[in-house]
């Protein structure tokens, strides 16, 4: 059986979104020649290259005058004056462009001189606002930087003046909720850059493969259909996912069976009934579909008459004497025993396989000076996750009800471990990014064992929950075993918020684990989240108010401020409808045939809407350290309430943590010896006139402990224990 495996673009340019991966390793194990493509990177270059640009100008030049001269007329000079630039350094970029990709891919170091230096170099505002504010004199070191803000200045002029879809921004403030019907959906399958750009690119790519997938059938004497998954993981791929689907039906018909995958499937789409999906797929695979594929593939391989599989909503074109035809939407069935059990079975052994992968093309951004917010954008990540699903999977706001969340499921971390470092041998990448809900605490402890047994050749990070599991043991133990970073979900910094969306720990806890990643040198980012339903304005400044202190104390690195939606799958939406939460109250719903139906409305959602910009321009300023005294009331161009938390707050907290860590530390060290490690290196013993002292080097600092000095005194400076 050949599988196509293929990524449509989500415009994340540094590493290769891990969906494929995890496909590629799983129809291997059921002996299928797979090939998994990464439309997303073959894109980028398709755009970003010297005939890519010769094309942007060739399309787009005479728009781009004519807004230009509109915007004029209108009084907006900063806009004429911005795109006439493009078309004058039209030769600039099409000259620059293959350079300033390659500085991105750490190639190309003899071209930094001239383009940071460079008179004849193209320039556009991102870049120029980098140069103005520069807190250094100018280096071949920026040009990565600067090379970045190229990019993403380009990008803005494509948005204007050819493609208003285009962008290479990966985040949102909250997740696009489609309020059209599907017709009007389809039109974004033939928007400018896919129509230009994206349709030749799967006659270059994708055509080949089929061809070559037939043609190998065809010697093997098998009439078995090609089954190509497309992943959808995100709302904005999936204008080019109905692009590649009707690409492909209309040119091989009845030789493939084209299905749907991902996170914005698993979401939105769990109830279509949209027939017109028949003209781009033949099946939606709904949460990790490995016992649905498995179900697939013998279907396709006997070419038996279709049936209802487990999690596979299909799409069955048939036609009648009169050549009338019709679409028959087959429901997902419901699993056996069997199924279950294979499901759980390759959740726990499956390995991402990044073979197809050639991490030397993934450009890395420097799209901010923070260094955990350059962790999405920098660095060629092999992604992976420890645990399928959320070990809490209780959060109101959360999408609880669905497999991605509440089916918790741990992987042989072993077995993972021994497959990721092989691979991050072959591909001489040494950095994970576990993309779990939330890293177990178990998980995280057996995977930095093994990397510390193995010489710790790995750096990893991802997401995890703030929790008094992370003591300041545990964080000491993994960053040894190569943790650089973590992020999590903090979304109300209050403690009847924390309260109201059942996040399962408190403040102090949260503080105390802060504090333990911090003094453990990781880096730490936190989820915000405002415009609860429950939340009042002084909620809120409360919120931000504790926030800023957590940055002036120095516990957190990064945020992030996101919109909150209200979902069809959440926890709190389940409530409500048994009747809880009156103060929520949920609007009716539309009487037209919405495509995507998860995101819901309620009253006074929009409220919230005014202090986003200036919840976002004082999280950026607190992020580089400035303006961390400025009242919080003060970010905003009207009147809200002042915070009634306290102006020490969390620095009580801190002192909490810090004597609860001190009388840890003056506990008797455990009899099983297997839970104590040592970190700290060699140790030396030195003759002082004191007399003889051990001194080692720790996290940065000389050590220094008497020679016959109980070895718990040793604790938080190269001795942990773990539980």
């Amino acid at each position: 059986m050949n599988v196509l495996i293929l990524q449509p673009p989500v415009m994340q340019l540094n590493t290769a979104y891990p969906s494929g991966a995890y496909l590629s390793d799983f129809f291997k194990r059921e002996n299928c020649l797979t090939k998994w493509l990464d439309l997303n990177i073959e894109l980028f270059y398709s755009i970003f290259c010297k005939s890519g640009l010769e094309k942007i100008f060739e399309l787009s030049e005479q728009n781009a005058l004519k807004l230009a001269q509109k915007a004029e007329n209108s009084g907006d000079e900063n806009t004429a004056f911005n795109l006439r630039r493009y078309v004058c350094q039209k030769k600039n970029w099409i000259d620059w462009i293959d350079r300033i990709v390659q500085i991105l891919c750490g190639k190309g170091f003899e071209s930094a001189h001239a383009f940071v230096f460079g008179a004849h170099v193209p320039r556009g505002n991102r870049m120029e606002n980098f140069l103005a504010n520069l807190d250094h004199d100018l280096t071949t070191d920026d040009a990565r930087s600067l090379a970045s803000f190229a990019l993403v200045d380009f990008a803005d002029f494509i948005n204007v003046a050819f493609d208003r879809n285009f962008s290479l921004v990966r985040y949102a403030e909250s997740l696009t909720i489609s309020e059209s019907v599907f017709s009007e959906i389809e039109k974004g399958a033939d928007s400018p850059i896919l129509k230009e750009f994206y349709v030749p690119l799967l006659e270059k790519e994708v055509v080949p493969e089929i061809e070559k997938m037939l043609s190998e059938a065809k010697s093997a004497k098998k009439n078995e259909k090609i089954l190509v998954c497309v992943s959808i993981p995100f709302p904005g791929v999936f204008a080019a996912a109905l692009s590649t689907g009707k690409f492909l039906k209309q040119r091989y018909s009845e030789k493939i069976f084209v299905s749907f995958g991902g996170g914005f499937v698993n979401t939105e789409l769990r109830e279509t009934k949209e027939k017109s999906l028949t003209k781009y797929c033949d099946a939606i695979s709904y949460d990790r579909g490995y016992a649905s594929y498995k179900k697939l593939l013998e279907i396709l391989k006997t070419e038996q008459k279709a049936e209802e599989i487990y999690n596979l909503r299909q799409f069955v074109l048939s036609g009648d004497s009169c050549g009338t035809e019709s679409v028959q939407i087959l429901e997902p069935a419901k699993p056996d025993s069997q199924e279950l059990n294979y499901e759980i079975q390759m959740t726990k052994s499956v390995i991402p396989d990044f073979s197809d992968i050639d991490f030397s093309k993934y450009p890395r951004l420097i799209d901010d000076t923070n260094p955990m917010h350059r962790l999405w954008s920098d660095g060629a990540w092999i992604k992976a996750y420890m645990a399928h699903g959320c070990y809490w999977h209780k959060c109101a706001f959360c999408d609880v009800t669905l497999d991605y969340v509440k089916s918790f499921c741990m992987t042989d971390i072993k077995l993972l471990y021994e497959g990721l470092l092989k691979q991050c041998k072959e591909k001489n990448i040494f950095g994970i990014h576990f993309v779990d809900e939330a890293m177990p605490p178990a998980a995280m402890i057996a995977f930095a064992k093994e990397n510390i047994a193995h010489g710790s050749p790995l750096s990893w990070w991802g997401n995890i929950r703030f929790e008094k599991n992370f003591t300041r043991d545990i964080a000491d133990f993994l960053a040894y075993g190569g943790l650089v970073g973590v992020s999590a979900g903090l979304e109300s910094a209050t403690g009847n918020g924390l309260n109201a969306i059942h996040k399962g720990t408190d403040l102090e806890s949260i503080v105390g684990a802060c504090c333990a990643f911090k003094e453990a040198g990781v880096l730490v980012h936190a989820y915000m989240i405002f415009g609860y339903w429950f939340e009042k304005p002084l909620d809120l400044m409360n919120s931000m108010e504790t926030l800023r202190q957590f940055y002036a104390n120095g516990l957190l690195d990064s945020c992030f401020w996101h919109k909150f939606v209200l979902t069809r799958h959440s926890r709190v939406y389940d409530e409500w409808k048994k009747g809880l939460h009156p103060e929520l109250k949920v609007l009716a719903e539309k009487n037209i045939p919405l495509f995507a139906k998860n995101g819901l409305h309620f009253e006074g959602e929009k409220s919230s809407e005014k202090y986003a910009q200036a919840l976002e321009f004082s999280l950026d300023e607190w992020m580089h350290g400035r303006n961390l005294e400025k009242p919080v009331y003060k970010w905003f161009g009207f009147n809200v309430p002042k915070p009634d938390v306290g102006p020490d707050f969390i620095q009580k907290m801190i002192e909490k943590y810090e004597k609860k860590r001190d009388l840890e530390f003056l506990k008797p060290l455990p009899e099983d010896k297997e839970k104590i490690f040592w970190l700290g290196g060699e140790k030396i013993l030195v003759k002082t006139k004191h007399g003889q002292k051990l001194r080692w080097f720790y996290m940065g600092e000389m050590q220094e402990s008497d020679a016959d000095s109980n070895e718990k005194t040793m604790r938080g400076r190269g001795l942990c224990v773990l539980p």
